[in-house]
């Protein structure tokens, strides 16, 4: 695949507080989850499940997902035919380009290319499946593909969601009404990182955090995503057949700021490209996300103002990546 940039001043993200090589980790014990025992283990084996899930949303905000039940072979074919889309003509590609941050099929470059100051080293496409389902024509399998994927990682999202609230002391069908998850919205986006000659002046993302509820992530053999945790950046080495998960933003608000949405970024090599499929699953558009009313006392006051999912999403979509922006303008 061609560069998707080149690399002049404008093009890289060259700021060295973003980049700050000398503060990485690594070979850091990162939590384990095996989601067979959640949804198919004793009640034994499900209780201490739940434990280590309520551990790991709130010491990292951020798992490996293992034994998940996802068939190798639809993963392996959506991120083909991805890479397909990636090499398209820019013609092609065009017809899906970064017009509006609510479009349902977006393609482009920068995260928000009307107000970023930099651009970053990748391509992407965006496209939201879920509770309209929507595909891009090219390459002709995508749709098929596209559709039995996300819906396989709909229904793992529920019940990962499921036991994050059985952790929190919170009912799974009070919380599936209370933030209408039958019409949850999904989207799923296909990252492409191609070699960067000069790595150190480019970053494939900045720090942000994902505006979901979580976030679960499937990516080929190359590293590249690094979390922060404890004041430190811990690059990721993902096992074999596993998923990386991350709790977002609207996470934080229904805990209360108990579990924290992760701050997390993408870097990039000289050698190799990184492919990354990332799908983040939210309330639906038109819920008001308010902390839940079972996790509010005298004791522990509500963290964040009320606002529906769509005008958070908007909002942060929007504008430039910055972390947690979007929260700090809610926090009460």
């Amino acid at each position: 695949m061609a560069s998707p940039l080149h690399l002049d001043g404008s093009d890289v993200n060259n700021n060295s507080s973003i980049k700050d090589l000398e503060n990485i980790v690594e070979d850091v014990e990162i939590p384990v989850i095996d989601f067979s025992l959640l949804t198919e283990g004793t009640p034994d084996q499900r209780y201490l499940v739940v434990q280590e899930l309520a551990k790991a949303c709130e010491d990292w905000g951020f798992f490996v997902l293992v034994n998940h039940g996802v068939p190798d072979k639809l993963r392996n074919a959506l991120m083909d035919t991805f890479k397909g889309f990636f090499n398209l003509p820019p013609e092609d590609k065009q017809d899906s380009a970064d017009t509006h941050a609510m479009n349902p099929i977006r393609y482009g470059t920068s995260f928000n290319a009307k107000v970023d100051d930099n651009k970053y080293w990748r391509e992407y496409l965006k496209v939201m499946t879920h509770p309209e389902f929507h595909c891009p024509t090219k390459p002709p399998q995508f749709r098929e593909e596209l559709k039995e994927y996300s819906a396989c990682i709909r229904e793992l999202g529920k019940k990962l969601l499921g036991g994050i609230w059985e952790g929190l002391g919170l009912d799974n069908n009070y919380m599936r009404e209370a933030l209408n998850l039958g019409n949850c919205f999904q989207i799923v986006v296909g990252n492409h990182y191609a070699p960067c000659p000069q790595p150190e002046k480019a970053m494939g993302l900045p720090p942000h955090s994902d505006h979901g509820l979580i976030s679960i992530l499937y990516q080929n053999d190359v590293d590249g995503l690094e979390v922060q945790h404890d004041g430190k950046w811990v690059r990721v080495k993902p096992l074999p057949n596993s998923y990386l998960i991350n709790t977002g933003d609207q996470m934080e608000i229904v805990s209360n700021g108990k579990y924290k949405s992760i701050v997390h970024r993408a870097a990039v090599n000289e050698k190799r490209a990184r492919m990354s499929i990332v799908t983040v699953t939210g309330p639906s558009l038109d819920t008001t996300v308010v902390a839940a009313p079972q996790l509010v006392s005298g004791e522990s006051p509500a963290t964040f103002r009320g606002m529906k999912y769509g005008e958070f999403m908007e909002y942060q979509q929007g504008h430039g990546l910055q972390e947690k922006s979007v929260l700090k303008l809610l926090r009460l």
